[in-house]
């Protein structure tokens, strides 16, 4: 036994022991992750925003965040391993610009941000407001002139529907209207039932419900 060991263990065993260090060091090499970079579309966070404030801005820009890392690290990022987070504590209405950057963002360990696009965001803010507007009904179609029908009255149930969004905003509506209504071919009363809404997207109806529009036709 101690013969074996002379013969194919210890004999040359620098040159095995430099052998397997040179192997060690070579495999590690040629597995090591290589640094990488990837751009993801990453939806911006509002943090801390009074309660009583609102984006009045038509649309709030999309943002690209650009990381580098090893390349495993990197192919194994999920949507929502990346955050990119505005403070909006403390802030009142009007226009306000934000500087995007890396302090913006938040990832997983190892990983770094290399850039953020676009550099800055404008947005617009304002107090937010709830109102009651009237409900107008639209109401469509067409009847003879030999019959002398026509549309003698619409009615609306609710009349008034609870509108809310940035306060200029809301307080430019007029009023919500309705989906059209087919009026054609009918005599007498007949009631149908569809939805209110307004216009600008930025100011909801709370509470939807449906609407009932009763059309009277008469001579």
């Amino acid at each position: 036994m101690l013969n074996f060991f002379r013969r194919y263990v210890f004999h040359d065993f620098g040159l095995k022991l430099f052998s397997l260090l040179m192997a060690i060091l070579l495999w590690a090499t040629v597995t090591r992750d290589f640094v990488t970079e990837v751009a993801l579309n990453v939806p911006v966070e509002f943090h801390g925003m009074p309660e009583n404030l609102q984006i009045s801005s038509d649309s709030v820009p999309p943002a690209q965040v650009r990381l580098r890392g090893p390349a495993r690290q990197v192919q194994g990022l999920r949507p929502w391993d990346v955050h990119l987070i505005v403070e909006l504590a403390g802030l009142q209405p009007g226009s306000r610009t934000f500087q995007l950057g890396p302090g913006n963002v938040h990832l997983p360990r190892g990983l770094t941000v290399a850039q953020v696009v676009p550099a800055k965001m404008s947005l617009d803010f304002d107090w937010r407001k709830t109102r009651t507007v009237q409900v107008r009904p639209r109401v469509v179609g067409t009847f003879s002139r030999d019959t002398g029908m026509h549309i003698a009255n619409v009615l609306a149930d609710p009349q008034e529907i609870t509108i809310a969004g940035p306060q200029k905003r809301v307080e430019a509506v007029d009023a919500a209207t309705t989906d059209p209504v087919d009026a054609t071919g009918i005599s007498g009363r007949q009631t149908f039932t569809t939805r209110a809404y307004v216009s600008d997207p930025l100011v909801q109806v709370l509470r939807p419900e449906p609407v009932r529009v009763t059309v009277i036709v008469g001579k």
